[in-house]
C-alpha cells in the first residue's frame, strides 16, 4: 500500500514503519520503499536518507539502502526543484528497478510518498500520479486539529480523481488528554464526508524514538485489518 498525507511533516514515515512492523511482526516478509527522498544527509557512502533508514529498521527488512530509496537529494525541497537544482532529473527507471526486485521474496511492500499529493515528482507528474502507475491503495495520514478537514478532503479528492482506492485515514499525533472539540469531531466528520474510514488514532508521542516503536503508536495500527489492503 502507499502511505501518503496532507502535509510534509505529518508523521508519514512513522505511521509507515509502524504498519511494516505490524505485518513482520504476523510473520509476513515486508519491503518498504520510500522512492524519492529530499534532505538527505552526507555520509561517507553518499547521500542517505534518514527515513528510509527508520522505515529499514522498523520493517526488518534485509534489503539494501539503495533499493529501499533509490532516488535520493540533498536539498529539502519538492523532488521536482531538488532534482533541477542538482542539475540532474528523476529517475523513474530506478523507482521501477527497485520496487520490482525487492517485490520478488516478498509478501508485502509499504511505499511512503514525500509531501502530500499534489507535490510535484517531475515537470510532468505529481506524487498522486505516482501512486496511480504503482496500482496500489493509499493510506492518507492527516493531523487532529482545526483545517484538517479541509486538507484531508482535498487529498482524499484529489486521489480519487485519478481512480485510486482510498483505503482510509489515520489521524495521527492525536492529543489523548485536553482534546478540544474540533479535534474530538473532525474524525467522525472526515469519516461522514469523504465516506472514508478512519482507520484508527495515534495519540501524540513526544519521547525519543529508541529501536523499538512505542505501544503508542502500535496498539492502534495492531487493532487495523492490514490483510484486506495487501
Amino acid at each position: 500500500m502507499f502511505v501518503t498525507g496532507t502535509d510534509t511533516g505529518i508523521g508519514k514515515t512513522v505511521v509507515a514503519a509502524g504498519i511494516a512492523n505490524c505485518l513482520h511482526r504476523r510473520g509476513r516478509r515486508v519491503a518498504v520503499c520510500k522512492p524519492v527522498a529530499t534532505g538527505c544527509v552526507h555520509r561517507r557512502e553518499g547521500l542517505v536518507s534518514e527515513d528510509a533508514e527508520f522505515l529499514a529498521q522498523h520493517a526488518d527488512t534485509l534489503h539494501p539502502l539503495d533499493l529501499i530509496c533509490p532516488q535520493r537529494f540533498a536539498e529539502p525541497l519538492a523532488p521536482a526543484v531538488a532534482a533541477d537544482r542538482a542539475k540532474t532529473s528523476l529517475d523513474w527507471c530506478a523507482i521501477d528497478r527497485a520496487i520490482g526486485l525487492m517485490s520478488r521474496d516478498s509478501d508485502v511492500m509499504i511505499v511512503e510518498g514525500v509531501g502530500g499529493v499534489m507535490v510535484p515528482m517531475d515537470d510532468k507528474h505529481l506524487v498522486r500520479d505516482m501512486i496511480q502507475w504503482l496500482s496500489l491503495p493509499a493510506v492518507v495520514v492527516a493531523r487532529a486539529g482545526l483545517g484538517t478537514i479541509n486538507h484531508t478532503l482535498l487529498t482524499i479528492e484529489a486521489l480519487r480523481s485519478k481512480g485510486i482506492e482510498v483505503a482510509g485515514v489515520i489521524i495521527n499525533r492525536y492529543p489523548v488528554d485536553g482534546a478540544n472539540v474540533a479535534e474530538e469531531t473532525n474524525p467522525r466528520v472526515i469519516e461522514k464526508s469523504a465516506k472514508t474510514p478512519i482507520l484508527c488514532l495515534i495519540p501524540e508521542y513526544k519521547g525519543a524514538m529508541g529501536p523499538n516503536l512505542p505501544t503508542d503508536i502500535t496498539e492502534p495500527l495492531e487493532r487495523v485489518d492490514w490483510k484486506k489492503f495487501c
